[in-house]
C-alpha cells in the first residue's frame, strides 16, 4: 500500500514527459470540443425547403406566373421565403450554444511536464497530466484529485448546488465522489492537484456538447405542418387529375381544362397559411414580452400550448437558490438562542473558507460582544471541524466547535444545561442527538452541530487533539426554501392540465421533502441508478407514472425527456445550468431563466425574465390562444375550399361551360385569404385555454370532409336557381356563383371561430371589419369598370333576395354539422386518451 502512495506521490511530483505528452496529444487529440460538422450553408438553406406545403406553395406561385397573376405569385414567394429563411437562421441556435462551451474552458493551466510547471494552453492538456489548481482557476478536463488543501470547488453550473462543494485526495470508496473535478467547474477557495482522465469530446462538459451538436427532433408544430401539406398535397393531385379527365372525356379543348384543373390546384392550397402562422406566433411573443417571458424561437409558443408536462430542475427553479439557517435545535438542555449566539462567534472568528452556511447563520445573528479570538484549529476534510478557541471578558478560554453532527457528536461527552452547566451524555442521549440529527436530514435540511469546551486560564493554543469531552450546546439546520409562488404556480399548472416532474440531481429526501412543501404529490420516484437500470422502453413505460427522478446526471435527464415524448407526451424542461442544456435542447419548448448560465440561455426556446413557473402559465396560455387562431384559419380554409373545389369538379360534369373561369377562381381565393389576414388578432374562448392541444390532422380532415359538402349543398343550390330560375348564361352563372361562394366561404367564419354558439362568442372588430369589406368588394365587382376584364356580368336583384335568403340557411347549418363533428370527434378521443393513459 504504501509504495502505490509513494508511487502517486512520484507521479505528481514529475508529471508527464514530453514525449508521452505528444504521444497522447497525437492518439486523443486536442483537449477542445469538437464542433459537429456542417453541410455548406446553400445545401442547409435549400433542404428546408422540403416540407410538401413549402413545395405546394412553390408550385402554386410558380403557376400563378405562369397564368399571368405575378403579384400574387410575388406574395406567395415572399411568405414563404420569409418562412424557410426564419427556420434557417433559428437552426444555428446550436452552433451559438457550442461557442458559449468553448469559452467557459480556461485559456491556460498550470501543468507538471519533466517535473517541471509550466503554463500550457488547455487545448494541449492529455489524459495523465498533472494540473496544479487555486482559487480563482476553471478545471480545464475531467480526472481525481491527488492533492488538496482546503479546496472548495463551485459546480452550480454543471449539477445545480447552490453552495461549493468540499474535495479531497482520492481515497476510499466513500471518497470518490469528493476527489472528482469535471471540465468547467470553478475553483473558489484553495489548491488542488488534478491528475487528468478525460479531456474534450470524452469530458462530461464534451458529452453536453455532443447533446447540443445533435440534430434538433422535428418540432411538433413543424410536424404538424407538414402532415397537414401532405394532406392537401394529395387531395390537390386527386382533384387536378380528376377535372383533366373529365374535360378530356367529354372533348374540351385541353389548355383551357388545364387551366381550369391548376386554378383548382391553387384555390385549394391555403397559400395564407405561412403568414397567418408567422403573424400569429409573432403577436404571441409580443404579448408574452409584457409577462416577462422572451420567446427566442416562435414556434415554441406552439409548443406551450401543447404541453402536457413540464420538467423541472429543483435548485432556483422551484427553490430560492439562496441559503438560510431555518431552524435551532437545542439538542438537551440548551438554549436555543446560544446555539445560534456560539454558530454566530465561530463563524465570524474562523479564518478559514467562508461558506453559504457561514453566510446563513450571520445573517441570522450576530457574534456576541465580549469575546476575543485566540486561536483556530481549521477545517479539514478528515475531520469536518471548525473549532476556534476564544477569552470572554473575565479571560477564561473557551473552545466553540462546529462542524458535521456525527464526528461533533462523537467527540462530545456532556451537554449543556439552561443555566449554564453540563450533564454527562450517555448512549441512549447519544442516540437520540443522532435521531435528532437524522429527523431533520429527512426534512431536507442540511445540519451543523455547535459544541463548546472550557479550559484553564493560559490556554492560547489549541489543536485536533484538543476537539475531545465537548459540551454539545445543539444544532442549526440549513434549508434552501421553496420559492414564494412554487406552489401557486404548480396549482396552475395541473389546472391547465399540465403535470409536472422534477429532475434534480439532489438527496431524494430534500426532494421529497421539498415536493411536500410546495403541494406536489409524489406518485413515484426513480434515482439515477434506477433509470439507468432500464431500456429505453422500459423508462418510457414508468416515466408517466414517476413525478420525482432524483440523484440525475444530465444524460439521464435526456433520456427521460425523449422517454416521455415517445409515449405521445409534449414535454417542456425549465432549467438554468450546463448540466441541463441537452434537455432543454431535447425538450419540445425548451425554458430558461435570465441569470441561467449562457450556455443554458442558448440552448432554451424560452427565457423568463421574472419570477419561473409562475409566469410559464402566461405561456401556455399563450400558446393555446395561438393554437386556436390558426386552427380557425386551418379549419374554415380546408373546409371553404375543398367544399369551393368538390362544386367545381362536380360542375364540371354536367355544365357545356365552365363553372367560374381560372381567373375568377384565383380572385375569389385572394379575396378570401384577404378576409382572413385578422385571424392572428382574434379572441379564443376560455374553454380552449385550460387543456393542452396539439396539431390533429385527423380532426382537420374530418372537418372539411364533414363541413366542405354542405357548403358544396348550397353550392349546388345556387346552380339551380341561376340555370332553372334566372336561365342563367356562362357569364351569369360564373358572376353569380363568384358571390355566392365568397358570402359563404367568408361569414362562416363566424360559426368555425368557436366550439361554441356564435352569439356567445364575440370575434375582434378586425376579423368582422375585413371578413365583410370583402363580401361587400364580391358584391360591387360586377357592378365597377373592372367587370368587363374579370367575366363579370350585373346578376338580377332576384339574385341578391334569394342570396339573402341562402346565407342565413347555410350558417344556421354549418353550425349543426360543427358541432356534430366537435361531438363525434371527442367520441373518438376518449378511447385514445384511456389508451394513453392505461399505457402510462
Amino acid at each position: 500500500m504504501t509504495s502505490v502512495k509513494q508511487a502517486a506521490m512520484a507521479d505528481a511530483t514529475l508529471g508527464l514527459t514530453t514525449a508521452q505528452a505528444h504521444e497522447r496529444l497525437a492518439r486523443c487529440g486536442p483537449n477542445v470540443i469538437p464542433p459537429r460538422g456542417r453541410r455548406p450553408a446553400v445545401v442547409e438553406y435549400l433542404l428546408h425547403f422540403r416540407n410538401p406545403l413549402v413545395l405546394l406553395l412553390v408550385a402554386s406561385s410558380a403557376i400563378l406566373g405562369w397564368t399571368g397573376d405575378l403579384a400574387s405569385m410575388g406574395i406567395i414567394l415572399a411568405i414563404v421565403v420569409a418562412s424557410v429563411t426564419l427556420d434557417f437562421v433559428q437552426e444555428h441556435r446550436a452552433q451559438r450554444a457550442l461557442a458559449r462551451l468553448q469559452a467557459t474552458i480556461a485559456a491556460t493551466a498550470v501543468v507538471i511536464r519533466d517535473g517541471i510547471r509550466g503554463t500550457l494552453p488547455v487545448s494541449g492538456i492529455v489524459p495523465d497530466d498533472v494540473v496544479l489548481l487555486q482559487a480563482g482557476d476553471i478545471v480545464p478536463a475531467d480526472g481525481w484529485l491527488v492533492a488538496a488543501d482546503r479546496l472548495y470547488v463551485n459546480e452550480a453550473a454543471l449539477t445545480g448546488e447552490t453552495y461549493p462543494v468540499e474535495k479531497a485526495a482520492r481515497g476510499g470508496a466513500e471518497a470518490e465522489s469528493r476527489s472528482a473535478l469535471r471540465m468547467g467547474s470553478a475553483v473558489t477557495n484553495g489548491t488542488g492537484t488534478l491528475r487528468v482522465e478525460q479531456t474534450g469530446a470524452s469530458t462530461a462538459l464534451g458529452a453536453v456538447a455532443q447533446e447540443l451538436a445533435a440534430p434538433e427532433a422535428e418540432h411538433p408544430l413543424e410536424r404538424g405542418l407538414r402532415r397537414f401539406g401532405m394532406m392537401i398535397l394529395r387531395l390537390t393531385l386527386f382533384l387536378v387529375l380528376f377535372v383533366v379527365l373529365v374535360n378530356a372525356l367529354l372533348h374540351r379543348p385541353w389548355l383551357e381544362s388545364f387551366v381550369f384543373a391548376v386554378a383548382l390546384a391553387v384555390g385549394l392550397t391555403p397559400e395564407l397559411l405561412p403568414m397567418i402562422v408567422s403573424v400569429t406566433l409573432a403577436r404571441g411573443a409580443l404579448r408574452l414580452a409584457k409577462h416577462h417571458v422572451i420567446v427566442k424561437r416562435p414556434a415554441a409558443i406552439y409548443a406551450l400550448g401543447g404541453m402536457d408536462i413540464l420538467c423541472s430542475d429543483k435548485t432556483g427553479t422551484l427553490t430560492e437558490a439562496a441559503i438560510r439557517a431555518a431552524a435551532v435545535d437545542d439538542g438537551i438542555h440548551a438554549e436555543a438562542r446560544r446555539v445560534l449566539d456560539l454558530a454566530a462567534l465561530n463563524s465570524a472568528l474562523a479564518t478559514g473558507v467562508r461558506s453559504p452556511l457561514d453566510d446563513a447563520i450571520l445573517a441570522q445573528a450576530s457574534a456576541p460582544a465580549g469575546y476575543a479570538k485566540l486561536d483556530e484549529a481549521a477545517f479539514d476534510f478528515d475531520r469536518r471541524i471548525v473549532s476556534v478557541l476564544v477569552s470572554d471578558a473575565t479571560g477564561a478560554p473557551m473552545l466553540v466547535v462546529k462542524g458535521a453532527p456525527e464526528q461533533v457528536i462523537a467527540r462530545c461527552g456532556a451537554s449543556a444545561r439552561r443555566d449554564g452547566s453540563a450533564v454527562p451524555v450517555d448512549e441512549p442521549e447519544r442516540r437520540d442527538l443522532v435521531t435528532r440529527y437524522e429527523a431533520l436530514g429527512d426534512q431536507g435540511l442540511r445540519v451543523l452541530a455547535v459544541a463548546t469546551r472550557g479550559f484553564a486560564a493560559g490556554k492560547t493554543h489549541v489543536g485536533p487533539a484538543d476537539e475531545s469531552e465537548l459540551v454539545f450546546v445543539g444544532f442549526v439546520s440549513f434549508a434552501d426554501p421553496p420559492r414564494h409562488d412554487a406552489a401557486a404556480a404548480l396549482a396552475g399548472l395541473a389546472r391547465a392540465g399540465v403535470g409536472v416532474k422534477i429532475l434534480t440531481g439532489d438527496d431524494p429526501r430534500v426532494a421529497r421533502y421539498l415536493c411536500a412543501e410546495i403541494g406536489l404529490a409524489v406518485t413515484a420516484a426513480l434515482s439515477g441508478a434506477e433509470v439507468d437500470a432500464l431500456s429505453d422502453d422500459a423508462l418510457a413505460a414508468v416515466a408517466s407514472d414517476t413525478t420525482l427522478f432524483c440523484r440525475i446526471s444530465p444524460t439521464q435527464k435526456t433520456r427521460i425527456i425523449k422517454a416521455l415524448k415517445t409515449r405521445g407526451h409534449a414535454v417542456g424542461f425549465i432549467g438554468d445550468g450546463i448540466n441541463d442544456a441537452p434537455a432543454l435542447h431535447a425538450a419540445d419548448v425548451g425554458i430558461s431563466v435570465q441569470g441561467a448560465t449562457g450556455i443554458a440561455r442558448d440552448a432554451a426556446d424560452v427565457i423568463l425574465t421574472r419570477g419561473r413557473l409562475g409566469v410559464v402559465r402566461d405561456g401556455i396560455a399563450e400558446g393555446r390562444r395561438t393554437y386556436g387562431n390558426i386552427m380557425k384559419y386551418l379549419m374554415m380554409a380546408t373546409s371553404s375550399n375543398f367544399g369551393n373545389m368538390l362544386s367545381m369538379a362536380a360542375a364540371t360534369l354536367v355544365l357545356p361551360f365552365l363553372p367560374m373561369l381560372p381567373v375568377q377562381i384565383l380572385l375569389n381565393n385572394l379575396l378570401y385569404d384577404l378576409s382572413e389576414t385578422a385571424i392572428p388578432f382574434d379572441r379564443v374562448d376560455e374553454t380552449e385555454l385550460r387543456r393542452p392541444h396539439l396539431w390533429d390532422v385527423r380532426e382537420i380532415r374530418r372537418f372539411m370532409l364533414f363541413l366542405g359538402p354542405v357548403s358544396s349543398l348550397f353550392d349546388f343550390l345556387t346552380f339551380a336557381v341561376l340555370l332553372l330560375m334566372l336561365h342563367a348564361g356562362p357569364a351569369l352563372f360564373q358572376t353569380a356563383w363568384f358571390i355566392e361562394s365568397i358570402a359563404t366561404q367568408v361569414l362562416v367564419i363566424f360559426v368555425i371561430r368557436t366550439r361554441r354558439s356564435p352569439l356567445r362568442s364575440r370575434p375582434h372588430p378586425l376579423l368582422v371589419a375585413t371578413s365583410l369589406a370583402v363580401v361587400a368588394v364580391a358584391v360591387a365587382l360586377p357592378f365597377s369598370p373592372a367587370a368587363p376584364l374579370l367575366g363579370f356580368v350585373a346578376p338580377p336583384w332576384l339574385f341578391f333576395a334569394i342570396l339573402f335568403l341562402l346565407v342565413p340557411i347555410y350558417l344556421s347549418l354549418a353550425e349543426v354539422f360543427k358541432r356534430l363533428v366537435y361531438r363525434a370527434h371527442a367520441r373518438l378521443v376518449r378511447p385514445r386518451a384511456a389508451v394513453r393513459q392505461r399505457r402510462r
